[in-house]
């Protein structure tokens, strides 16, 4: 988000998407109640902010546990100069990958994967991800325990 639609945010606009980020699924009638304005003014806030690009889409937060996937990894790849494109279109393809980012510091590339077990975890980083040319180097960091939050007022 840019510094211009921050500041085209105003208190009302941030509760809505602390509300809309702790449930995606709320009804416009119960955000309106819960940032006393009316339903067709929520409506129309929401509406300007899906249509700005500051709501970028409404998913469901999954326990990864519970969904089968019980190894999280944060891994981190240096990759050769200039060839973030070409890597980030081959994680993209790769299973169980929640999140990438390309980044400034000892490392290029963050990775979030979520895998069914160890196993399944050992297989995507020594063979799919090192089996990327442009791989250079990666470090695993193992997930103990995620916990979720909303940003504060």
């Amino acid at each position: 988000m840019s510094a211009e639609q921050m500041s085209r945010l105003d208190r009302v606009d941030r509760s809505i998407l602390r509300l809309l980020q702790q449930d995606g699924r709320a009804s416009i009638r119960s955000v309106a109640e819960r940032v006393h304005v009316s339903r067709a003014n929520a409506y129309a806030r929401i509406s300007r902010m899906v249509e700005d690009g500051v709501i970028r889409g409404f998913t469901a937060r999954v326990d990864h546990e519970k969904a089968g996937q019980g190894a999280s990894a944060y891994i981190t790849l240096k990759i050769v100069q200039n060839s973030w494109r070409t890597v980030r279109e081959q994680l993209l393809e790769l299973p169980g990958v929640a999140h990438i980012a390309l980044v400034g510091g000892e490392f290029d590339v963050l990775l979030l994967v979520h895998t069914a077990d160890n196993r399944a975890l050992r297989e995507l980083v020594l063979t799919r991800i090192q089996g990327i040319p442009q791989v250079l180097a990666t470090q695993t960091l193992l997930v103990f325990e995620e916990t979720d939050q909303v940003p504060p007022d």
